[in-house]
């Protein structure tokens, strides 16, 4: 399989944009991005507009974030975009019939070595797969939103692909500056959805059960074992602090965790009421338009202060 010089994308939401963004910041790569219903003013405006945060803290120059802009190539003809590109990502809708369709319809147009990869969070990538020929070339690739920000790719392998197909994807992912990790079992959720959850799971049952209000357990988690995540995972943690101590408070406390095989009845009541969040104003708690974007600034500002010191 031939070094990636050439990347697609499929899809000009912001996703799409993201992560396109993503690979053009890697300076030696062609990036081209597709979209039949999105301009490409409107997909070089998004990435602009993404680029803009990094300009204010300093993290490129303008000089440079035109140029990163300057490497993306849109177009609205899926064939240009993707004829002699080395790999292709799928930025679609969530939808299984809609992406098998796509990987269909694209297979033909593209080289017969060319990697193509699904950006889902949550389907099997196996069953995306389902309509191609080549499928050991089929890979999942889930970039985390904002893609421009979260360092990690879960790089999921299906049932069909390649050895190869996996270590190119991951190769091309570390150049970009990702942190890609390896899925080699294509199931529900990969692996940091799966974790992250869980932790939601016990935090609605927290409320539900009136042991603390909503509020009370975010402050928890960020004043507690939040902080030290970033450098101190869970499986590290356990073997810090001993796994005959691990096993003993697993032991006595599993029992008392949630551990339900269905949605909370809380979070579908609040979805039924139309309390859904920030896209309505309230969910577990009430939200106005100026709390909204200081949530939104402050996890982007706090971001790049994490990657980039800025």
């Amino acid at each position: 399989m031939a070094d990636i010089r050439i990347v697609a994308v499929a899809g000009g939401g912001l996703m799409g944009c993201g992560i396109a963004q993503v690979f053009a910041a890697c300076g030696d790569l062609e990036v081209r991005i597709f979209d039949a219903f999105v301009s490409g003013p409107q997909m070089l405006d998004r990435v602009r507009s993404s680029l803009s945060l990094f300009v204010e803290k300093g993290v490129y120059p303008q000089a440079e974030a035109d140029a990163i802009v300057s490497r993306i190539h849109p177009t609205a003809d899926l064939s240009a975009a993707v004829g002699d590109a080395d790999l292709v990502v799928e930025c679609i809708p969530e939808n299984l019939q809609l992406k098998q369709d796509f990987f269909r319809d694209l297979e033909p147009l593209v080289r017969p070595d060319a990697i193509l990869a699904t950006n889902t969070s949550v389907m099997s990538i196996t069953a995306i797969a389902e309509k191609t020929v080549k499928k050991d070339r089929l890979v999942g690739t889930h970039f985390w939103n904002p893609p421009t920000l979260i360092p990690l790719v879960e790089v999921v392998k299906a049932e069909g692909t390649s050895d190869a197909t996996m270590d190119a994807t991951l190769a091309v992912l570390a150049k970009a500056g990702k942190r890609p990790i390896r899925v080699n079992k294509d199931v529900p959720g990969f692996v940091a959805n799966r974790l992250q959850h869980a932790l939601w799971r016990e935090a609605v049952s927290i409320v539900e059960n009136g042991i603390a209000d909503a509020a009370t357990v975010d402050e928890a988690v960020r004043s507690s074992f939040g902080l030290r995540l970033p450098v101190l995972g869970p499986m590290e943690n356990i073997d810090m602090v001993g796994a005959d101590l691990a096993l003993s408070i697993h032991d006595y406390l599993f029992p008392y965790l949630e551990d339900a095989k269905k949605a909370s009845p809380a979070l579908r009541e609040k979805v039924a009421a139309g309390d859904l969040g920030f896209k309505s104003g309230k969910g577990f708690q009430t939200w106005t338009d100026e709390q909204k974007d200081a949530s939104r600034r402050k996890l982007n500002a706090h971001l790049i202060q994490m990657l980039y010191g800025k």
